[in-house]
């Protein structure tokens, strides 16, 4: 059987998929809103207590067609050992059609091209980046690790060998004051790296030491209201002029579920957008937000 070390998160779209956790936590485990991995010291699972639950899956879920790879940032692991789990997952699970993984940044600079391109090869088809924002300062204040233009050139290196991204971004993490510079500046970044999917999720904290506040080096600093965050999600998708990138707004956190094709559907989006800014019984009540 499957043993986890909670929490255990996934992206909404691999909602049907094996879970193994290749990793606990996450290797940067800084970012100042994030709470997921605060209590998880970041390390490799033991190979055989991994193999062990693969094999198992291989006796107990034989039709599986889809692997989630976990924690935050599986792809943290060396080539060899993710190599060694792609072949031990296609070995067992003769149904598997597709291996994902969050990934960050950073993840790419230890990779070179040779190794993602093997890693494709071995069936490593899908990666969830959290970008968070374009906007540098924003960046900086939130400990991301890396500037835009950082962000840009990584993320073309696993595309470049035939990986797809889903990058996230998170609105409201500038509040207010840098709502603007946030929306325009993360479309712009959408715009250089082109990945085949975005995301848009709605920032909703938790308790942390310190505060997202004072973490983010603005006692000023607020949560944007509705009428603000669909304002800002507006704004982004205003901006985005790449072409062809599946554009998801509709996690738990979000006010208003959207989700169409850029630039194709970016009509009918952002009218669903200003009639939710127009008529509050549009939006999500707060009761059903989560994160």
């Amino acid at each position: 059987m499957i043993r986890y070390d909670e929490p255990v998160i996934r992206p909404p779209s691999e909602a049907d998929s094996l879970i193994l956790q290749a990793t606990i936590g996450c290797s940067h485990n800084r970012c100042a809103f994030c709470v997921t991995y605060q209590d998880k010291r970041f390390r490799a699972r033991p190979t055989e207590a991994l193999y062990q639950e693969i094999d198992w899956a291989g006796r107990a879920l034989p039709d599986v067609r889809k692997v989630f790879l976990g924690d935050g940032d599986a792809l943290a692991l060396s080539t060899r050992r993710l190599l060694d789990i792609l072949v031990r997952l296609k070995s067992r699970l003769p149904g598997l059609r597709r291996v994902a993984a969050y990934a960050s940044p950073g993840n790419f600079k230890n990779k070179s091209q040779e190794e993602l391109k093997a890693l494709k090869r071995a069936g490593l088809t899908l990666l969830y980046v959290g970008l968070e924002s374009g906007d540098d300062d924003i960046l900086a204040r939130i400990d991301k690790g890396a500037t835009a233009d950082e962000m840009a050139v990584l993320c073309a290196r696993p595309q470049q060998a035939g990986i797809k991204l889903f990058v996230t971004v998170v609105l409201g993490l500038g509040g207010p004051r840098l709502s603007d510079q946030h929306a325009i500046n993360t479309a712009n970044l959408l715009n250089r790296i082109r990945p085949r999917f975005a995301s848009a999720l709605t920032l909703m904290l938790m308790p942390r030491d310190p505060s997202y506040a004072a973490a983010f080096g603005d006692p000023a600093w607020r949560l944007l209201t509705p009428t603000e965050c669909l304002t800002e999600c507006k704004l982004l998708i205003s901006n985005i002029t790449a072409n062809g990138v599946i554009f998801y707004a509709n996690h738990a956190s979000n006010y208003v579920p959207i989700r169409g094709t850029l630039q194709k559907d970016k009509s009918k989006m952002l009218s669903t957008i200003e009639a939710a800014i127009q008529d509050p019984n549009r939006r999500m009540p707060e009761y059903f937000r989560s994160l």
